[in-house]
């Protein structure tokens, strides 16, 4: 192109205005002796907006230039950075930048902040100065080095970009055989990443079957319009590490012309361009990654997007972790259109009609569809080779099957890579790229049934000792994406997903060791069992719990292999310590599974494991609608845990037989209430905070059933004083419930206490307290004349009670008279019309419709 006179290279100068003003006129000065112009704010008429102005002067200007002293600049209204960042923001990536700082100077902190980005930023030149006149001489300087170094590079002697380029290079992405559903979120981010010059390594990283590479085709797809040009480069089957810069160049259509490094080759083709760069596979060839950290320096202005199974682990590396897709939560808890709009569920609707186009995802198979998603943990790759099999196995068929996941994943298609023909070649794919130590150790891992601790492994590792680095190795199975890690109430947890931990498990089997490990294992839950014990009550609640539910498939595990080795007082001890955590999360009927377990053991029991199984097995069997019990096993418990001088252990006992009285037809209330003054004395003895407020909530449940409301109030209020100071939410809760039943018995309602008891509910993940709370919230509407929402409210209770299979016998007592009062009224028919909507919602509707916002 031949330039007229007055098509001078244009220096955009970025600056607050009045504290460098002289600054500015140096600047300028030393702009125009170079015969450059100069683009300054004050320069051009304006008759627009500020930032339009600077932003249409920016495009149109080849070099930026930044001065920096003190202030951060005005922040426009609406705006959430200053003209200032605005600027060098929107300064392009391919405008060389030289950036200067007064010193010395009391920065404002977002000025601060600025400059520290702006300094790790490695496309534009940094440097400070004093006066006015040393910025002048920087800038003079500056420029014609610049302006130097460009003539140079257009005339580099290795090969100039029109002897190395292709000119006929185009894009070459991979045309996608399918549409990429449920990753919407992951594109939107990483096509904000790829605006941000900051970023300019991105690292996709995964275990295989995530979808990597699928993504990163789309974001490269959707990103071509901010890029010169876009490069794919297959690694898949690619051994040397010496063959990944080739590989590059060609893609980039760089042509090998000299005796040259083909890096430098790459650098004088490309320079000025911004192009995208797409390594695919890079595991492969992660010896290449230093090569690629060079690169990065060699071309200032391209952007590296690796999908890899291993972090490169370089310097200037951003790592996007891929997650399996989203899959729908309890799916006896959502409504259909949660689990059709859940991410799993739509690509194994989308994959299933390819594979069979008569099938579709209807209410009736929505469930075992979202419960195929769950079992395979939003696999992508899993997911897809389940829905292949609609054309043979319905999903309740196929979810049947799941079991044993590996054997149904697999496909027949002939242009599917071999690697991913199952996903067990798949996972195998990736444990052949471990060193020894991680390889021996992933073995070890397959010990585990679920999430486990940092804790738990150190504990099997002590039986071993696979690797002389612990943690090193469990960073080598993470960066490989065979463990994924995450925190759990403070702690160190990891995971396998479900296809990855069938072939550990499978693997771990075979060992020779396996069961000395196992035995550690299971030493190590049970002594868990015991260490979270006082844990679980009072301030420490909440994290207690959370560690337990992330450990819960292990504590089972634990528990079969110690009862098949016939250590059931283990069993009995360790379950029993966690009576709290299986009350609280509604897991009793589980807990009442491992008494009858032990009883049918067929080994002799001690004293105190046979009063723990029958004490549980009575309790439970109180809580299932329908049941009948028995108070002589009740009995016989408090007479042994009495042999054995286990005080709390009695006062468990008489409270189970006081619960047993009062569901007692007729009931025994007298008895009730003296056994259960009985187990507080005990308890108090024992010293135990937590469970002295339960029992004494207990004894105003009597009073209460007894038609002493008032006396019963007074109680509650007294142990709700008790729950908050000693800081335990479950018997705050729990008091809460019953002081709302006490107003209500006095004709007071009060839904916000109910409203209260359903929020730590949540918080605590009790899932029995969400129906207590929709009964006494039902009640309050119907002491207030609400029919519509009471009706409502009961239904949703009632569905509540279907998933947990438990209710409380003096919970019935309670509700039913108001109940009864609206069936015997003239709203009875809106009543009962109301309540059938209220059994048809899902459960976060239900919630929604009392908790709101909240």
């Amino acid at each position: 192109m031949i330039r007229t006179p007055d098509q001078r290279l244009r220096v955009f100068v970025s600056s607050t205005l009045r504290e460098l003003e002289p600054e500015r006129r140096a600047a300028r000065g030393a702009i125009e002796r170079l015969r450059l112009a100069p683009v300054m704010f004050e320069l051009g008429a304006r008759p627009h907006p500020p930032r339009e102005l600077y932003r249409a002067y920016l495009q149109q200007s080849d070099v930026f230039v930044g001065v920096y002293w003190q202030q951060y600049g005005w922040i426009a209204p609406g705006e959430d950075v200053s003209g200032l960042e605005d600027e060098y923001r929107m300064a392009r990536a391919d405008m060389p930048k030289l950036l200067y700082v007064k010193q010395p100077g009391e920065r404002q902190e977002r000025l601060h902040a600025l400059l520290e980005r702006i300094q790790h930023d490695d496309t534009a030149s940094y440097k400070p100065f004093s006066t006015a006149e040393e910025l002048a001489e920087l800038i003079e300087a500056d420029l014609a080095t610049l302006l130097a170094e460009r003539f140079d590079r257009s005339r580099a002697p290795a090969a100039s970009p029109a002897d190395t380029a292709d000119t006929a290079a185009t894009d070459r992405l991979p045309a996608p055989y399918t549409q990429l559903i449920g990753r919407e979120r992951e594109v939107a981010e990483l096509l904000a990443w790829l605006d941000d010059s900051a970023r300019r390594l991105i690292t996709l990283a995964g275990p295989g079957g995530i979808g990597k590479s699928r993504l990163a085709i789309e974001v490269a797809r959707l990103a071509r319009e901010r890029f010169d040009r876009v490069a794919f480069v297959a690694l898949e089957h690619m051994r040397d590490a010496d063959e990944v810069v080739p590989a590059i160049a060609r893609a980039l259509g760089v042509r090998e012309m000299s005796d040259g490094p083909l890096a430098d080759l790459i650098a004088n083709a490309r320079a000025g361009h911004r192009d995208l760069i797409v390594l695919d596979n890079f595991e492969q060839v992660m010896a290449a990654a230093p090569v690629i950290a060079a690169l990065l320096a060699d071309l200032p202005d391209a952007t590296f997007l690796v999908t890899s199974r291993a972090r490169l682990r370089v310097r200037g590396e951003y790592v996007f972790d891929v997650e399996p897709l989203g899959v729908p939560s309890d799916p006896a808890k959502g409504s259909v259109d949660e689990i059709l709009d859940a991410p799993a569920v739509r690509l194994f609707g989308d994959r299933a009609q390819a594979a069979d186009p008569r099938f579709t995802l209807t209410a009736e198979n929505a469930e075992d569809v979202a419960r195929i998603c769950r079992a395979l943990e939003g696999v992508p790759l899993a997911i897809e080779l389940a829905a292949a099999r609609v054309r043979a196995l319905t999903p309740g068929v196929m979810l049947a099957k799941l079991d044993r996941v590996l054997p149904l994943l697999t496909t027949a298609a002939r242009d599917v890579p071999e690697r991913q023909r199952t996903i067990e070649t798949t996972v195998q794919w990736s444990i052949d790229l471990l060193g020894a130590d991680a390889g021996a150790l992933f073995v070890r891992l397959g010990v585990f049934a679920g999430d486990f601790s940092l804790e738990a492994v150190e504990a099997i590792e002590a039986v071993g000792s696979w690797t002389a680095d612990l943690l090193e190795t469990l960073l080598e199975l993470v960066d490989s994406s065979l463990l994924r890690q995450h925190d759990e109430a403070g702690m160190p947890f990891f995971s396998m997903l479900a296809p990855v931990r069938e072939v550990a498990t499978a693997r771990f089997e075979l060992g020779a060791d396996a069961a000395v490990i196992r035995r550690a294992h299971a030493d190590h839950y049970a002594r868990l069992s015991v260490e979270t014990e006082p844990l679980l009550r009072g301030t420490t609640q909440l994290a207690a719990l959370a560690r337990l539910q992330a450990e819960r498939d292990n504590l089972r595990a634990g528990y079969r292999h110690l009862i098949s080795l016939g250590e059931v007082d283990i069993v009995a001890d360790a379950v029993w310590r966690l009576l709290l955590y299986w009350w609280i999360r509604t897991l009793l009927p589980e807990a009442k599974g491992w008494m009858e377990q032990i009883l049918e053991a067929g080994v002799p029991l001690s004293g105190r494991t046979r009063a723990i199984a029958l004490a549980f097995s009575s309790w439970v069997a109180l809580l299932q609608p329908g049941s009948r019990v028995d108070q002589g096993p009740v009995e016989e418990s408090i007479a042994l845990f009495h042999a054995a001088g286990e005080t709390f252990g009695e006062a468990c006992a008489r409270t189970v037989l006081s619960l047993a009285c009062t569901s007692a037809s007729p009931p025994d209330l007298h008895r009730a209430e003296q056994l259960e003054r009985q187990a507080i004395e005990l308890v108090v003895a024992h010293g135990d905070a937590s469970f002295e407020g339960l029992f004494r909530g207990a004894l105003g449940s009597v009073l209460l059933f007894q038609g002493r409301a008032d006396e019963a109030l007074t109680i509650f209020l007294a142990v709700l004083e008790h729950a908050i100071r000693i800081g335990d939410p479950f018997v705050e809760s729990v008091t809460l419930t019953n002081a709302g039943w006490a107003r209500l018995a006095l004709g007071e309602a009060h839904p916000e206490v109910f409203a209260r008891h359903l929020e730590l509910s949540l918080r605590l993940g009790n899932e029995d307290g969400v129906g207590y709370a929709f009964e006494g919230l039902a009640a309050c509407a119907i002491l207030l004349s609400d029919v519509d929402r009471a009706g409502v409210l009961l239904g949703a209770a009632e569905t509540a009670r279907q998933r947990t299979g438990l209710i409380e016998q003096r919970s019935y007592i309670t509700y039913q008279p108001f109940v009864d009062r609206m069936l015997a009224s003239d709203r009875a028919a809106e009543f009962e019309a109301a309540r059938a909507r209220g059994r048809a919602l899902s459960r976060r509707a239900a919630l929604d419709l009392v908790l709101g916002a909240r």
